[in-house]
């Protein structure tokens, strides 16, 4: 069973990510003796840093394949794939990379009658947010409540990630929320 603070998540993803520096491709879990907790469906997001400041962060909202597979893909394409930033340089993981795993809970649906009525649900520093509308969405982590601890403020920031006004809102808006148990290394450093 994966258990808080699992080291073994952050092994494998900073497995992949040297895996990657080496070969220019994702670790195959095939490659591994994988426990059976692993061999089940589950969803992660995988986030490097460095110097505190977001080097990449990819991820899959919902459990779709094994989390295995989930750890090692996103830890790859969040080193090498993230269209934000170039390709994880073998320096810069040897100079230090902060590592993280978010393991996600199922993405429930929110019910509410307006925006106003959405930010009253929130619970900062709790929700990961899910915010869909108009063929666009917008994903923002627990972890963001850090950066963006108002709720108004992380809800206007998710929309622009979305792609839409910040003061967006229509009738058809859809928003799930999830909660995410981020593990780290002790020492903050990649394993």
């Amino acid at each position: 069973m994966v258990e808080p603070g699992d080291a073994r998540l952050l092994d494998l993803a900073a497995r992949s990510i040297r895996h990657g520096l080496a070969t220019g491709r994702s670790l195959p879990a095939s490659e591994l003796e994988v426990p059976e907790d692993l061999r089940r469906p589950g969803a992660v997001f995988v986030t490097l840093k460095r110097q505190g400041e977001l080097r990449g962060c990819i991820g899959s909202p919902i459990a779709w394949r094994p989390l295995i597979d989930d750890i090692l893909d996103n830890a790859h394409k969040a080193a090498f794939q993230d269209p934000r930033f170039p390709p994880l340089a073998a320096r810069e993981w040897e100079e230090g990379v902060e590592l993280s795993v978010s393991v996600l809970t199922p993405p429930q649906p929110m019910r509410f009658k307006d925006e106003a009525d959405l930010l009253a649900q929130i619970r900062p520093g709790i929700d990961g947010l899910i915010f869909e509308d108009q063929g666009r969405r917008g994903l923002f982590l627990p972890a963001v409540w850090e950066a963006l601890p108002d709720p108004k403020q992380f809800l206007l920031h998710l929309k622009q990630k979305a792609g839409l006004p910040a003061h967006h809102w229509s009738a058809s808006v859809k928003v799930h929320r999830f909660e995410a148990r981020e593990i780290k290394p002790q020492d903050g450093r990649a394993a």
